[in-house]
């Protein structure tokens, strides 16, 4: 029961860490891709910034199922008799 629990946690902890880490990157890639893009256009900020949003709060919805992953393993492990 106690290696169930253990093998759980360890688990859970790696997918939050590179879960952070995986959106992290992507966040400061897409920053940078942003910046560039105003840099050589201008005009089309408005254009740039809708959809940088939309893929940010796309990382940010699949962050929050993720939690909710986490939590069903934390407290409804099917593997903990």
């Amino acid at each position: 029961m106690e290696t169930i629990l253990a093998s759980t946690m360890t688990a859970i902890g790696w997918i939050l860490g590179l879960a952070f880490l995986g959106v992290g990157i992507g966040m400061g890639i897409l920053g940078a891709k942003v910046a560039e893009a105003i840099g050589r256009n201008p005009e089309t900020k408005s254009d740039v910034i809708q959809s940088v949003m939309f893929v940010a709060i796309i990382l940010t919805l699949l962050l929050l199922l993720l939690f909710a992953f986490v939590l069903v393993l934390l407290f409804f492990n099917p593997y903990a008799n």
